[in-house]
């Protein structure tokens, strides 16, 4: 009796990706940071939604109850928690999020939203279509783009400045490690200095955004001051306050 071969397995194959991730860091005390939470999001609906975030616990004094606890606070809101940082092993209980290090913060940006501290996304963006540059060449790391970002649509260049010839449509994001330029209506989420850079600034030509940033700061549409709507702008920080002034 001839007895077949059995085929021959192949090799389980595992590969390394990176991904984008927001960091929430809560601050003691929790309840003045989830009064901060809340006003985002009523400021912006779905600030966190289809983005994932790492939540940051180690500003905090937690038991295994409490970080359970806190997860379902987030949960409650809408804030799906992918991995943390910060907490003992012995604190992750069976169904939690991992536990997770060794983000490296100038090489792997998180926003979503990101992070700087979230950036407001509409439920119909939630399956927005990234913009992956590629990896600059040359010494001063920077990318143009010769068109208009669309509704839905995010670049991400945490390499250095961004350069959008262009207008930049509600509903999407422009995320970059250095500065931002766009020379068009500015009516999305930009995000500059996303590496930790608070020397980078923010310039457009006509500003109508729904969300600016720089290192992790950020004001929405409700909090910028209304004589600079409609008009060229330049947008930096001091210390830890978002400051605008007019170009024309």
């Amino acid at each position: 009796m001839t007895t077949a071969a059995a085929p021959s397995r192949q090799s389980l194959r595992f590969r390394g990706r990176s991904f984008l991730a927001l960091v929430l860091a809560p601050e003691p005390p929790i309840e003045a940071w989830f009064v901060e939470i809340d006003a985002l999001g009523k400021r912006s609906p779905g600030f966190f939604r289809g983005r994932p975030v790492v939540l940051d616990v180690s500003a905090l004094t937690l038991d295994k109850a409490g970080l359970a606890a806190l997860i379902q606070d987030l949960y409650d809101r809408e804030i799906r928690i992918m991995g943390i940082e910060g907490a003992k092993a012995s604190m992750i209980g069976l169904g939690m999020p991992p536990l997770i290090s060794g983000g490296r913060h100038a090489e792997e940006v998180e926003i979503p939203d990101p992070a700087p501290r979230g950036t407001p996304a509409a439920a119909a963006q939630a399956a927005a279509t990234p913009i992956h540059a590629p990896k600059p060449q040359g010494p001063v790391p920077s990318l143009l783009i010769d068109s208009p970002v669309r509704s839905g649509q995010s670049v991400l260049f945490p390499q250095g400045d961004v350069t959008i010839v262009g207008s930049v449509a509600s509903g999407s994001e422009i995320v970059a490690g250095g500065s931002i330029h766009v020379y068009g209506t500015l009516r999305g989420r930009a995000i500059a200095g996303s590496t930790g850079n608070a020397g980078a600034r923010i310039f457009c030509h006509k500003l109508e955004a729904e969300l600016v940033a720089i290192d992790g700061l950020y004001k929405t549409a409700d909090d910028m001051e209304p004589e600079y709507r409609g008009r060229s702008v330049q947008i930096w920080l001091d210390g830890d306050t978002i400051m605008m002034t007019a170009l024309n």
